[in-house]
Protein backbone atom coordinates (compact mmCIF):
# COMPACT_ATOMS: atom_id res chain seq x y z
CA UNK A 1 0.00 0.00 0.00
CA UNK A 2 1.56 3.19 -0.55
CA UNK A 3 1.27 6.40 1.89
CA UNK A 4 2.97 8.69 -0.28
CA UNK A 5 0.19 10.67 0.50
CA UNK A 6 1.65 11.45 4.10
CA UNK A 7 4.18 13.92 2.20
CA UNK A 8 1.82 16.00 1.66
CA UNK A 9 0.24 16.83 5.01
CA UNK A 10 1.30 19.86 6.81
CA UNK A 11 0.15 19.16 10.18
CA UNK A 12 0.39 17.48 13.17
CA UNK A 13 4.44 18.79 13.19
CA UNK A 14 4.88 15.22 15.35
CA UNK A 15 3.53 13.71 11.81
CA UNK A 16 5.35 15.83 9.40
CA UNK A 17 8.61 15.14 11.32
CA UNK A 18 7.89 11.82 11.50
CA UNK A 19 7.24 11.52 7.80
CA UNK A 20 10.76 13.00 6.89
CA UNK A 21 12.19 9.07 8.90
CA UNK A 22 10.38 7.28 6.54
CA UNK A 23 12.70 4.05 5.65
CA UNK A 24 15.07 4.79 8.25
CA UNK A 25 16.43 1.41 8.93
CA UNK A 26 19.19 -0.57 11.77
CA UNK A 27 21.96 -1.83 10.97
CA UNK A 28 22.30 -5.62 11.89
CA UNK A 29 25.24 -6.73 13.82
CA UNK A 30 28.20 -4.51 15.16
CA UNK A 31 27.55 -1.73 13.03
CA UNK A 32 24.60 0.92 14.36
CA UNK A 33 22.42 3.47 12.08
CA UNK A 34 23.97 6.99 13.39
CA UNK A 35 20.93 8.54 12.29
CA UNK A 36 19.13 6.22 15.44
CA UNK A 37 22.19 6.97 17.58
CA UNK A 38 21.94 10.61 16.79
CA UNK A 39 18.01 10.89 18.11
CA UNK A 40 19.06 9.42 21.72
CA UNK A 41 22.10 11.95 21.15
CA UNK A 42 19.12 14.83 20.38
CA UNK A 43 17.52 13.89 23.51
CA UNK A 44 20.53 13.22 25.85
CA UNK A 45 19.88 9.39 25.99
CA UNK A 46 22.81 8.57 24.50
CA UNK A 47 24.44 7.00 28.03
CA UNK A 48 21.34 4.71 28.09
CA UNK A 49 20.65 4.04 24.14
CA UNK A 50 24.10 3.09 22.56
CA UNK A 51 23.00 0.35 20.04
CA UNK A 52 19.77 0.15 17.58
CA UNK A 53 19.11 -3.63 18.04
CA UNK A 54 16.98 -1.83 21.76
CA UNK A 55 14.03 -1.29 20.86
CA UNK A 56 13.49 1.84 19.42
CA UNK A 57 9.95 2.89 18.92
CA UNK A 58 9.82 5.22 22.04
CA UNK A 59 12.87 6.83 20.73
CA UNK A 60 11.43 7.50 17.60
CA UNK A 61 8.59 9.21 19.03
CA UNK A 62 10.44 11.37 21.19
CA UNK A 63 12.67 12.83 18.57
CA UNK A 64 9.39 13.72 16.53
CA UNK A 65 8.45 15.24 19.25
CA UNK A 66 11.20 17.37 20.07
CA UNK A 67 11.55 18.48 16.17
CA UNK A 68 8.32 19.53 16.45
CA UNK A 69 8.34 21.56 19.52
CA UNK A 70 6.25 19.08 21.56
CA UNK A 71 7.14 18.02 25.29
CA UNK A 72 8.76 14.80 25.18
CA UNK A 73 7.49 12.25 28.00
CA UNK A 74 9.63 11.00 31.29
CA UNK A 75 11.30 7.27 30.15
CA UNK A 76 10.36 7.95 26.56
CA UNK A 77 12.40 4.45 25.96
CA UNK A 78 9.55 3.13 27.38
CA UNK A 79 6.39 2.91 24.92
CA UNK A 80 3.87 2.90 27.35
CA UNK A 81 5.34 5.36 28.86
CA UNK A 82 3.67 7.70 25.96
CA UNK A 83 -0.06 6.61 27.03
CA UNK A 84 0.37 9.83 29.12
CA UNK A 85 1.33 12.18 27.02
CA UNK A 86 -1.15 14.85 25.41
CA UNK A 87 -5.00 14.28 26.29
CA UNK A 88 -6.33 11.14 26.07
CA UNK A 89 -9.20 10.51 23.03
CA UNK A 90 -11.35 7.81 22.37
CA UNK A 91 -11.70 8.53 18.36
CA UNK A 92 -7.91 8.06 17.29
CA UNK A 93 -6.91 10.70 14.26
CA UNK A 94 -4.28 11.59 11.75
CA UNK A 95 -1.51 12.25 14.03
CA UNK A 96 -2.15 11.06 17.19
CA UNK A 97 0.11 9.19 19.49
CA UNK A 98 -1.11 5.35 19.47
CA UNK A 99 0.12 2.83 22.30
CA UNK A 100 -0.10 -0.98 22.16
CA UNK A 101 0.36 -3.48 24.11
CA UNK A 102 2.74 -6.64 22.48
CA UNK A 103 4.40 -9.45 24.03
CA UNK A 104 7.24 -8.31 26.22
CA UNK A 105 5.77 -4.88 26.86
CA UNK A 106 4.79 -2.06 24.39
CA UNK A 107 4.79 -0.24 21.21
CA UNK A 108 3.96 3.54 20.39
CA UNK A 109 3.24 4.92 16.80
CA UNK A 110 1.37 7.34 15.19
CA UNK A 111 -2.25 7.39 13.73
CA UNK A 112 -2.30 7.37 9.96
CA UNK A 113 -5.44 5.86 9.14
CA UNK A 114 -7.44 2.61 9.67
CA UNK A 115 -9.47 0.40 7.86
CA UNK A 116 -12.17 -1.74 9.70
CA UNK A 117 -9.92 -4.05 11.89
CA UNK A 118 -6.22 -2.51 11.69
CA UNK A 119 -4.78 1.21 12.67
CA UNK A 120 -2.52 2.18 9.91
CA UNK A 121 0.75 2.93 12.53
CA UNK A 122 3.57 5.19 11.14
CA UNK A 123 6.32 4.05 13.98
CA UNK A 124 9.88 3.13 14.77
CA UNK A 125 11.11 -0.43 14.77
CA UNK A 126 8.66 -1.56 12.66
CA UNK A 127 10.49 -4.30 10.37
CA UNK A 128 13.34 -3.00 11.84
CA UNK A 129 12.67 0.41 9.89
CA UNK A 130 10.69 3.20 10.02
CA UNK A 131 7.60 2.19 8.44
CA UNK A 132 3.96 1.85 8.26
CA UNK A 133 2.10 -1.23 9.20
CA UNK A 134 -1.40 -2.17 10.11
CA UNK A 135 -1.54 -3.17 13.89
CA UNK A 136 -4.84 -4.30 15.04
CA UNK A 137 -6.93 -2.85 16.42
CA UNK A 138 -7.68 -5.06 19.39
CA UNK A 139 -3.93 -4.26 20.60
CA UNK A 140 -4.40 -0.85 21.56
CA UNK A 141 -4.04 0.37 25.34
CA UNK A 142 -4.29 4.23 24.81
CA UNK A 143 -5.02 7.12 21.77
CA UNK A 144 -3.50 10.47 22.88
CA UNK A 145 -3.51 13.78 21.27
CA UNK A 146 -1.53 17.04 21.12
CA UNK A 147 -2.25 19.29 23.66
CA UNK A 148 -3.05 22.37 21.12
CA UNK A 149 -1.38 25.49 22.06
CA UNK A 150 -3.81 27.26 19.28
CA UNK A 151 -5.94 25.54 17.71
CA UNK A 152 -6.12 21.91 16.31
CA UNK A 153 -5.36 21.60 12.59
CA UNK A 154 -7.92 21.03 10.23
CA UNK A 155 -7.04 18.04 8.80
CA UNK A 156 -6.68 16.20 11.91
CA UNK A 157 -9.48 13.66 11.04
CA UNK A 158 -10.27 9.95 10.59
CA UNK A 159 -8.70 8.33 7.52
CA UNK A 160 -10.27 5.22 6.47
CA UNK A 161 -7.77 3.19 4.15
CA UNK A 162 -8.14 -0.03 2.46
CA UNK A 163 -6.97 -2.98 4.06
CA UNK A 164 -3.75 -3.57 2.81
CA UNK A 165 -0.41 -3.26 3.99
CA UNK A 166 2.24 -5.26 6.64
CA UNK A 167 0.59 -6.52 9.38
CA UNK A 168 2.32 -6.37 12.36
CA UNK A 169 2.12 -8.28 15.87
CA UNK A 170 5.13 -8.19 17.72
CA UNK A 171 6.57 -5.03 17.38
CA UNK A 172 10.55 -5.11 18.68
Amino acid sequence: MSYDWLKEEKAPRVLVQAVKQLGVTEIAGKEHNPVILGWARELKLASVYNADEIPWCGLFIAYCCKMAGLDVVDKPLWALSWSNWGNPVTEPMLGDILTFRRNGGGHVGIYVGEDLTHYHVLGGNQGNAVSVSRIAKSRLYKARRTAWKVAQPVNVRKVHLAPKGVITTNEQ
